[in-house]
């Protein structure tokens, strides 16, 4: 056959009525620390090591960047929000790509130091705003639970 793999997909999910589901691919976006690895099934890495790093504040030094004031702390800089919006429209734009190319799933990973502060808070930024554009998004802390935590949203009337 002279039908490329992407318009079979297309033709397939014409057919049978997934086209509906925003495009039919599942999202994910993984929150992980570099000193854990890298997350091998990632299609592509952000490293955000350069955001300023709340585990040199004391009183944050222990909450992850879901607790409000540490993601406040991080995305008070300048630069934070420079990169946040560099950051969506760049997702923006591969999201719609994969989707165009045929695939089903696309997974970017955000990584920090220890995955507890930075790469936290731009995961659960980054996840809300694919949501709010693309519809259902999976979002996961990898490496969260190797960190000592003392608050969390879960902790408080925050979550």
């Amino acid at each position: 056959s002279r039908t490329s793999t992407a318009q079979l997909r297309g033709e397939l999910l014409r057919l049978f009525g997934q086209e509906g589901e925003k495009g039919g691919m599942t999202v994910s976006v993984t929150s992980f620390g570099f000193k854990y690895g890298i997350p091998i099934d990632a299609d592509t890495v952000i490293d955000v090591r350069f955001l300023p790093n709340p585990f040199y504040v004391p009183e944050y030094k222990y909450s992850t960047g879901r607790v409000k004031e540490v993601a406040d702390y991080i995305e008070k800089a300048p630069v934070t929000r420079e990169f946040l919006g560099k950051l969506y429209d760049f997702m923006d734009f591969m999201v719609d790509h994969f989707k165009k190319a045929g695939k089903t799933q696309f997974t970017i990973a955000i990584g920090c130091t220890g995955g507890m502060h930075r790469s936290v808070f731009v995961t659960e930024r980054l996840g809300s705003h694919l949501k709010e554009k693309f519809g259902h998004v999976n979002v996961e802390h990898r490496d969260l639970h190797r960190n000592r935590i003392e608050h969390d949203v879960t902790d408080s009337s925050e979550g």
